[in-house]
């Protein structure tokens, strides 16, 4: 646990989490406390520093009280000696900037503060006279600093006008900007207020800054730039610039490691450039790119330094040494090594030596592995941040660099609505890197960004538009990578090939099944050599190459005559993977077989598209039964309705129980109520019966009941609900009482969906299958909600919501936010409505799905239509006609939709008539399919355009017909309510829903013959 007491009072835990630690006496009782870490407090000192002279009337109690509040989120103690708090001295900032300071890191020191010292305890006795010592101290650090700007060092001395150090640092610091006479007046102004105020005259050190001034002593001095020119603006690596900047106050060795491409030495170029002591001449750069041998390392630093000498050339490297060693021990020095992974060995050693001999250096270093010396400290330097589904690019280094660099070769050029598709893709295609970037952006002086997009696939020819005055090496895209490929050795070189059949990455089982036994040495050596990405997935490495380095590593397993073994076992490896997973995601091991099918899906995908295109049909089959369910369950609709699509083109070739198990999920994904054909869901039931699948595929248990009753086949659907109740798969019998709940609601029988629903939910608990328990709390809350019953309704809304955000399935939890959303909004909580439209909203765009954000719109109209806001709603509902023209998997719903909204806009205007030919619509195509709690919701909104059109009997007979057709009123909608609360309960009609639904459509206008 940390303290922080250098600016408002914070705690936080060894994470970062912060803690709450309460009301303000609580947070005077922390502060005191932690001004004395680890050490007791006596009880009378708390009692006189928290209270100073009016202590409360039992003070002890008082203090006791307190100290039972802060133990809730703080180690408090009772001891001998009175109360401790359980911290070290290093975990309280007070102390941190103490021990920086008098270590002579005043930098360091000053960043630890967040404003006034114990700025909202200052009301305690203790707190002034500590916060005064304390504010003294940071000033005396800020003076200890020195090198503060001329605006930082004005601000201070206009606090603090009689500090002398202060005003002879500021008037040095004028000087070297050439404001000579602004600093003798201020000298001037300065003993004038010592006269006045102090009667002292200026003390002997402001007096030679003084004189030093007027004899130009102080004056601008030109900084000698060693570094290489900067020709372009710096993008993107703001917070490596911060890391490194701080290594090198810490390190006397600071490594920035990565691969080719990723804009090490630009970097570092930047790194020294704005160190303190480039303005002093002292940084020093010695590019060794084209160095070849290791004896001629020292030869080429040495040329940094501009010193030659002649002599037996078998002494020039010890003399070199020594020429090197005197320049820089003549004060503090950075000396930047650039490129050193070709010399590795020799400059480890090179730097070893020369940080032995000089005391005050320090060493900048970039290579695409460690030089692996004591005292070094590595930055890794990778990619620029890429967006990953968002909205907003602007705020991603790559998008930004590339958005630089392409407005240099082609003014205007911006992100727009145009623009933004390509420019997303190249950042991701390219990993974010900047060399990749910036040769695309070079390439839009003849080619336009959609033209680039669509070559990235022959990346190597492509960017090839180097600066001319770069190294070869630098110049173009594969260039860059062999220069590092020429630096592996032969063992590296055949896993490294090999490793490009994973464009997911691998963790080191499939690695060693696939490409190479007891891989992890040679593994672990392509990381330090900058060719593999390691990254930490629940505590597990996962062993990953950039997709530039994976491009070009398949060439190379394509000219090494193995590719096609290696790719038989990778497809293999994945196969079993998913077979060994898949019924587990039904299981309470759900969660755990989500993240293995996260981390392998790309893997997983590569393995079944390869198999579907080279015809290995069983191998294909396989792979998409291993993987369905997980896209299912996800809300990945369109990928596996792509690749069942695709296994189906193999045709006879698949085994028949395979072929009647994606059949029917084809259909079934395709599947509207009462549109679906019957015929072709009946035959595709019985093959899926007569080949054994309904055995082999628990999914099926759900999938053919729901398919006959889709198709409006009812009996065939009570048939596969009866087989799946049989089943020994226990997830089967609860997707078995699922799919009945559809049924019994759609007859009427709400009590009995409901006890249907309530077996699924305590079922699907039973086995741990999340995804089930979220869909019936989903189904749950809707029948709760038609009771009236808003909060409870919300309140499995909620549960629902929980339990699918914990399945990250993208399609259940906007489907729960949004219903939950209307929910709030029929409660008439509209600000909470509102809140959950955001974050839906949020989600959808992360994740771009437009389906989803259809669905989405929807419900924000209802939402803002209840909330009485009638103008936002009517350019909600004209997106949506707009939308209705577009074939989508949506389909006749949006048209449905606009038929909903508009009447709602229209009775809201007092367009009554109107608002009767948009509700006709509704009732016509939710009785066209037959969708019986749809037509409710229709028939219901048709009664209230008939209310407020005067039209009371008609009103009442459709509530009836809404009453037969459901089985119940909708009394969780206010309007609704309304009604009921106005005209009565409806009476009960004793006839078949057949005859309601023709009833419904004669009272809506439409022909009965």
């Amino acid at each position: 646990m940390r303290v922080a007491l250098l600016g408002p009072t914070a705690v936080e835990t060894d994470d970062g989490t912060p803690v709450d630690i309460g009301g303000a006496r609580v947070r005077m009782l922390l502060a005191r406390l932690a001004l004395d870490p680890g050490r007791p407090v006596p009880t009378t000192t708390l009692i006189d520093d928290l209270w100073g002279e009016q202590p409360p009337a039992d003070a002890g109690n008082a203090l006791q009280s307190l100290v039972s509040r802060l133990r809730k989120v703080c180690p408090v103690a009772l001891e001998p000696g009175g109360y401790r708090l359980g911290v070290a001295t290093e975990d309280v900032d007070v102390f941190r900037f103490e021990r920086l300071r008098a270590a002579g890191r005043p930098g360091e020191a000053l960043a630890l503060w967040r404003g006034d010292a114990l700025a909202d305890v200052r009301e305690a006795p203790f707190a002034g006279p500590t916060a005064a010592r304390l504010e003294e101290a940071r000033l005396s650090a800020e003076e200890d600093r020195g090198e503060l700007d001329v605006a930082a060092l004005t601000a201070l001395h206009e606090k603090h006008p009689l500090r002398e150090r202060l005003a002879g640092l500021l008037m040095r610091a004028m000087c070297a900007q050439g404001r000579q006479s602004e600093a003798l007046r201020l000298y001037a102004e300065v003993r004038g207020r010592l006269a006045d105020e102090l009667g002292v005259d200026p003390s002997q050190e402001l007096q030679n800054v003084h004189l030093a001034a007027l004899r130009g002593e102080l004056g601008p001095r030109p900084v000698v730039d060693r570094l290489p020119v900067r020709l372009t603006s710096f993008v993107g690596r703001d917070d490596e610039l911060a890391e490194i900047t701080g290594g090198l106050g810490r390190y006397r060795l600071v490594t920035l490691v990565g691969p080719g491409g990723a804009g090490k030495t630009r970097l570092a170029t930047e790194v020294a450039a704005r160190h303190p002591l480039h303005g002093k001449g002292r940084v020093w750069f010695a590019a060794l790119a084209s160095v070849r041998a290791a004896e001629d390392l020292a030869g080429a630093v040495l040329s940094a330094f501009e010193v030659t000498f002649a002599g037996d050339p078998r002494r020039r490297a010890g003399e070199g040494m020594d020429r090197m060693a005197e320049v820089l021990g003549a004060g503090e020095s950075l000396l930047v090594l650039d490129n050193c992974e070709h010399l590795v060995g020799a400059a480890a050693e090179f730097t070893t030596e020369l940080l032995r001999r000089v005391p005050n250096l320090r060493v900048l270093a970039t290579s695409r592995e460690p030089l692996a010396i004591d005292g070094e400290s590595l930055c890794p330097v990778g990619p620029l941040a890429v967006p990953d589904g968002q909205a907003d690019l602007s705020g991603f280094g790559a998008v930004r660099l590339f958005l630089d660099r392409a407005s240099a070769v082609r003014p205007g050029f911006r992100l727009d609505e145009s623009t933004v598709d390509d420019v997303r893709l190249i950042c991701r295609r390219l990993d974010g890197m900047p060399l990749a970037l910036e040769l695309a952006a070079a390439r839009l002086r003849s080619m336009t960004v959609r033209q680039i997009t669509q070559r990235l696939d022959d990346r190597f020819r492509l960017l090839t538009s180097g600066s001319r005055t770069a190294l070869p090496r630098q110049r173009t895209l594969r260039a860059v990578v062999e220069w590092s490929w020429d630096l592996l050795t032969e063992e590296e070189l055949r896993l490294a090939r090999r490793l490009a059949v994973f464009p997911a990455g691998a963790d080191l089982a499939a690695i060693e099944a696939v490409c190479l036994p007891d891989a992890l040495y040679v593994l672990t050596s392509l990381v330090e050599k900058s060719i593999v990405d390691v990254v930490e997935i629940a505590g597990e490495p996962r062993y990953r190459m950039l997709e530039t380095i994976r491009v070009y590593a398949d060439e190379q397993l394509d000219a090494s005559g193995e590719k096609w073994e290696v790719v038989g076992r990778f497809r293999r490896h994945y196969r079993e993977l998913t077979q060994r997973w898949e019924p587990l995601t039904r299981t309470a091991r759900q969660l755990e077989a989500i993240d293995v099918y996260e981390a392998e899906q790309d893997n997983v995908v590569a393995a079944l598209r390869g198999a579907i295109d080279d015809r290995e049909v069983e191998l294909a089959a396989d792979l998409l039964g291993g993987t369905f369910w997980y896209w299912l369950v996800k809300g990945d609709n369109e990928r596996a309705e792509m690749s069942v699509r695709d296994v189906l083109a193999l045709g006879d070739l698949l085994p028949p129980d395979r072929y009647a198990t994606f059949r029917a999920m084809q259909l079934l994904m395709a599947a509207i109520p009462g549109v679906t054909d019957a015929a072709e869901a009946a035959a595709v039931i019985e093959h899926c019966v007569s080949s054994g699948a309904v055995q082999k595929y628990p999914s099926l248990a759900i999938a053919l009941p729901m398919l006959g009753f889709l198709s409006q086949n009812f009996e065939l659907a009570r048939r596969e609900v009866k087989r799946a109740a049989e089943s020994e798969d226990p997830w089967a019998r609860a997707g078995a009482e699922w799919a009945l709940s559809f049924m019994l609601v759609d007859e009427g029988d709400l009590e009995g969906a409901e006890r249907a629903r309530d077996r699924a939910y305590d079922q699907f608990t039973a086995v741990g299958d999340r995804w089930g328990s979220a869909m019936t709390l989903g189904m749950k809350a809707a029948f709760v909600s038609h009771t009236g019953d808003n909060q409870a309704a919300i309140d499995l809304y909620e549960r629902g919501l929980a339990v699918a955000t914990e399945l990250r399935s993208q399609d259940d939890a906007v489907q729960q936010r949004w219903r939950l959303a209307v929910e709030y909004a029929r409660m008439g909580d509209h600000a909470a409505a509102e809140r959950e439209i955001t974050g839906a909203e949020e989600f959808v765009r992360t994740v771009g799905n437009e389906q989803l954000s259809t669905m989405l719109d929807y419900a924000k109209a209802e939402v803002r239509l209840r909330a009485g806001r009638v103008e936002e709603a009517r350019a909600l509902s004209a997106a949506f006609r707009q939308r209705a023209a577009t074939p989508t998997a949506l389909g006749s719903f949006i048209a449905e939709w606009v038929a909903m909204l508009d009447t709602r806009i229209a009775l809201a205007d007092g367009r009554f008539d109107e608002a009767a030919g948009f509700a006709a619509v509704a009732v016509g195509t939710t009785s066209e399919r037959a969708d019986m709690p749809d037509l409710a919701t229709a028939t219901e909104l048709l009664a209230l355009v008939r209310h407020a059109q005067g039209r009371a009997r008609a009103t009442e007979r459709l509530l009836a017909l809404a009453q037969v057709v459901r089985g119940s009123l909708d009394m969780g909608d206010p309007d609704v309510r309304r009604l009921v609360a106005e005209l009565g309960e409806p009476e009960r009609l004793a006839i078949t829903k057949a005859e309601a639904l023709r009833r419904i459509r004669e009272e809506a206008g439409f022909s009965t013959g």
